[in-house]
């Protein structure tokens, strides 16, 4: 069984990894189901075990939080709902690449649910989608917006962090980082692309769609082709 967890209001980010940890050993131990976390930060930055220094460009911002996860730069704050994801892999599959396809193919599902396609990209972690409305980038290429981001840790094979999709954002509070480490690119938000969705919209999008990457447990369903 997967518990699903909402959290009303801000979550402070220490308060959010001390959770994980406990969760993650529990679930280990087979004390614990496995769970998502829905929930939203106050504005921060955390940094990956990617993040490079020059990519933190306003360091007093918000602050800045070592989240020990995969990835970079990523900013977390109202109106962006994150979700944790406490699955063990170890009953499900051990394939650290499909999991995160995993998690893509659910994102991508999620935002359909609002008719949004959303795409990845080689090279670029997270979900993009396409912004003809904008003017084309350097070399002409096709504006492209970020509007979900992966990272995630495993412990025992048992995963936690996980993603974040922006519902209604301050986009500018991307200002102060270079996102995941992409400069050529910009950030957008459901709201921003004009779609008058809510945190509960999503929420119930993700519930919905969840299955479709992940399976109930114990059948996985195939795992989803490589990223293009």
């Amino acid at each position: 069984m997967v518990e699903w967890l909402t959290s009303r209001g801000l979550v402070p980010y220490d308060d959010a990894l001390a959770f994980m940890e406990a969760r993650v050993e529990a679930i280990r131990q087979g004390r614990a189901d496995e769970c998502v976390w829905l929930l939203e930060h106050p504005p921060l930055y955390t940094a990956g075990t990617s993040a490079r220094p020059e990519d933190l460009t306003d360091p007093d911002r918000f602050p800045v939080h070592q989240a020990r996860r995969g990835g970079q730069y990523t900013y977390h704050g109202p109106g962006q709902r994150v979700a944790y994801v406490m699955l063990d892999l170890g009953r499900r599959e051990k394939d650290v690449r499909c999991f995160v396809r995993r998690l893509e193919q659910w994102i991508i599902a999620a935002l359909a649910q609002f008719n949004v396609r959303g795409e990845v990209r080689d090279g670029r972690v997270g979900v993009w989608v396409a912004r003809p409305d904008k003017a084309p980038g350097a070399g002409g290429a096709a504006h492209e917006d970020k509007i979900a981001a992966i990272g995630v840790r495993l412990r025992g094979w048992v995963s936690f962090h996980g993603i974040s999709v922006n519902v209604e954002p301050d986009l500018s509070h991307f200002d102060g980082i270079v996102p995941c480490g992409i400069r050529d690119h910009g950030v957008t938000s459901l709201v921003d692309l004009g779609l008058p969705v809510t945190m509960a919209d999503l929420d119930l999008a993700l519930k919905e769609t969840f299955p479709l990457a992940f399976g109930p447990e114990p059948r996985q369903p195939a795992c989803p082709g490589p990223s293009s």
